[in-house]
């Protein structure tokens, strides 16, 4: 995988990995649902390797919101092409259902990458 290499930010999220070290971890477990399910929140809130404090400054993490709806639309978006796609006679009624549904699974998903793709934006990697 060429674009998913160490020093890239695509490896620091998706290897929920520390934006400035990429090699401590930004969440204890690489699972959203272990995450949100075991003890609320389980974000360090320093990197274990470069000390990296993850909270930058406080009220750092409101912009994650927006990071967090840009994911809950594009899943809206898939789950109402796909079924429209997959079944097109269905009620819109059960289209709300279905997306919302998708929104409520999801949650944790898109939580758990939001953060890591807005502290990102912000540190770069050094070696």
């Amino acid at each position: 995988m060429l674009l998913i290499k160490k020093g890239t930010k695509i490896y620091s999220v998706f290897m929920n990995r520390c934006p400035r070290c990429n090699q401590g971890r930004f969440w204890r477990y690489n699972n959203p649902y272990k995450n949100i399910l075991t003890k609320a929140i389980n974000e360090n809130l320093s990197c274990s390797v470069c000390s990296l404090k993850y909270e930058i400054e406080v009220g750092f993490w409101y912009g994650a919101m927006y990071i967090s709806y840009a994911i809950g639309v594009a899943i809206m978006v898939f789950a109402w092409l796909a079924s429209n796609f997959l079944v097109p006679e269905i009620d819109i009624f059960f289209q709300i259902i279905l997306i919302s549904c998708f929104l409520i699974i999801l949650s944790p998903v898109s939580y758990h990458f939001s953060r890591l793709i807005w502290i990102n934006i912000f540190v770069d990697y050094k070696k």
